[in-house]
């Protein structure tokens, strides 16, 4: 019986997979026109199980060397003689259980290697006598990407390339580089180690275009798949575009859900069984999560602008030049021209990173010590006491002199404040459906309850009746009769009002903080 997979490659007979063939098909036109390629994609995010499909789809139109440089010896980049004497070693070792054949050839070609020059005809042999096409596909390449012997390496391989394509040369059909780090922006002094002029090593890569992240239908198929094998049946387009919904194709955190729902979960592939693997994804120390939040706290450019998208509201233009960093490990995406948390996971864990800051701890410190229970109905939550008892909370601590703290973070408190209260119930997520207007909405999922909190800055009355009716939309699209809404003054004479108000078939509570 096949089980979803979370842990290092994915084999078909083994694991359940979506159907990445329309990528792999991609890439494979890119190999046939000989193109050299690089693919950077953040860490768990299918580039190693993206490889050796593709790997496997090629064998028999090409001669394929698949290696990995991740637990290759740290000598063989200490010196030109260790890489060169040994690279012929590592291509061989990757194929022989596969081509043993092959992997004699490589070691006898290799064998006298002690130079670039060595090397570059060592190849050359290769090719001659392998009398075929070659295909090398390098995944991992980021651990030797600080080394300048890799780098001369790449040299070599465009070299090659250009003297390939001139006739005056033979070489590799394509050459993939895979890992984190984008390899292309990797500079290599032309001359030698006093010359001032840089040049790419691997200014010769294609564009790759390919995404790597599932689609709703790439989801759906997996779990086609699933239900075909186990007999279970279940709305299948309902759960992937559920699942879609909260990843955006993240390929680690789609087979988690799935992962959790099979196994952990009793097999509920409902929409309640996708918001509680949801759940206890959230709480999961992965390795994943550890290196987003890693990544923040170690760059105080990152943190900065992840701050001003989540907690400022911000609307900040897409820019790869810009942010790149970020883009690179996968905390950001675009979606409409604007820079964007890369799914509704990482917001809600980043969110609950943000929420244990000194500050914003200290905050809510004295509500998680109060009696929760005075915010629960028959063991179901009552967001109109939620939203009281918050209001009067903020009434007992606001200070004139923590205006500013209160004008940034007050969002994030109320988050913070809403986290016992659901903790064990439910989760919530936050929907930024415009940013312009300082506004975002709260959806929180309790048991089979939902409910919408929007939460808006007040400026002026005009703008809370437009807030208003566009959490009325809202509230259309969540199929939902009521609302809620917490408006943030910040002017000293403001009154701490609350009560409902219909606005056209809808019921809203609001409060003004």
């Amino acid at each position: 019986m096949r089980r979803f997979n979370v842990t290092g490659l994915c084999v078909s007979d083994k694991h359940y997979m979506a159907d990445i063939s329309q990528k792999i098909s991609k890439i494979e036109k890119m190999v046939d026109y000989g193109q050299y390629i690089t693919i950077n994609r953040p860490r768990q995010y299918g580039k190693t199980t993206t490889l050796n499909t593709l790997a496997n789809t090629l064998r028999g139109k090409y001669i394929i060397i698949k290696t990995s440089f991740e637990g290759v010896s740290d000598d063989m980049f200490l010196s030109e003689e260790n890489f060169c004497g040994m690279i012929f070693d590592v291509f061989a070792d990757s194929v022989e259980f596969i081509d043993p054949g092959l992997s004699d050839v490589l070691k006898k070609c290799g064998k006298d290697s002690n130079n670039f020059n060595d090397l570059s005809r060592a190849i050359t042999d290769l090719i001659r006598k392998t009398n075929k096409d070659v295909v090398l596909i390098i995944d991992e390449v980021d651990k030797s990407s600080n080394s300048r012997v890799f780098l001369k390496f790449l040299g070599l391989l465009r070299n090659k390339y250009l003297a390939r394509n001139s006739g005056e040369d033979i070489t590799f059909k394509s050459v993939i580089l895979s890992g984190v780090h984008d390899i292309k922006n990797l500079k290599l002094a032309i001359r030698d180690e006093s010359s001032v002029r840089f040049n790419s090593p691997w200014n010769i890569s294609a564009k790759f275009k390919v995404d790597l992240s599932f689609s709703s239908e790439e989801i759906k198929s997996m779990l086609l798949d699933y239900s075909e094998e186990t007999g279970i049946k279940f709305n299948t387009s309902l759960i992937a575009d559920e699942i879609y919904k909260f990843t955006n194709g993240y390929p680690y955190l789609v087979s988690d859900i799935c992962l959790i729902i099979d196994e952990d979960l009793d097999k509920n592939w409902t929409l309640s069984g996708v918001y509680d693997a949801i759940k206890q994804i959230l709480k999961e120390k992965n390795t994943l999560f550890e290196d987003v939040i890693k990544n923040i706290e170690n760059n105080e450019d990152l943190k900065a602008i992840v701050f001003d998208i989540l907690v400022e509201g911000m609307t900040i233009n897409y820019n790869p030049d810009s942010y790149e960093k970020g883009i690179m490990y996968g905390i950001f995406t675009e979606k409409e021209g604007d820079l964007i948390i890369h799914n509704k996971i990482f917001e809600e864990r980043i969110y609950n990173y943000l929420i244990e800051q000194r500050n914003i701890r200290r905050m809510v410190a004295a509500f998680i010590s109060t009696d929760q229970s005075q915010s629960i109905d028959k063991n179901r939550l009552n967001m109109e006491k939620v939203l009281l008892k918050f209001q009067e909370f903020m009434f007992q601590e606001y200070r004139k002199q923590d205006e500013r703290f209160y004008e940034t973070n007050g969002r994030l408190i109320f988050l913070a404040y809403l986290k016992p209260l659901i903790n064990g119930r439910g989760f919530s997520f936050v929907e930024a459906q415009t940013r312009q207007n300082k506004r975002m909405d709260v959806v929180i999922t309790s048991g089979q309850d939902k409910f919408v909190v929007e939460l808006k800055i007040w400026n002026g009355k005009k703008y809370e009746e437009k807030g208003l009716k566009q959490l009325v939309e809202y509230l259309n699209f969540q199929n939902l009769d009521k609302g809620y809404m917490i408006v943030f003054n910040l002017n000293t004479d403001k009154q701490y009002t609350s009560g409902w108000t219909q606005v056209d078939d809808k019921e809203i509570f609001e409060v003004m903080v």
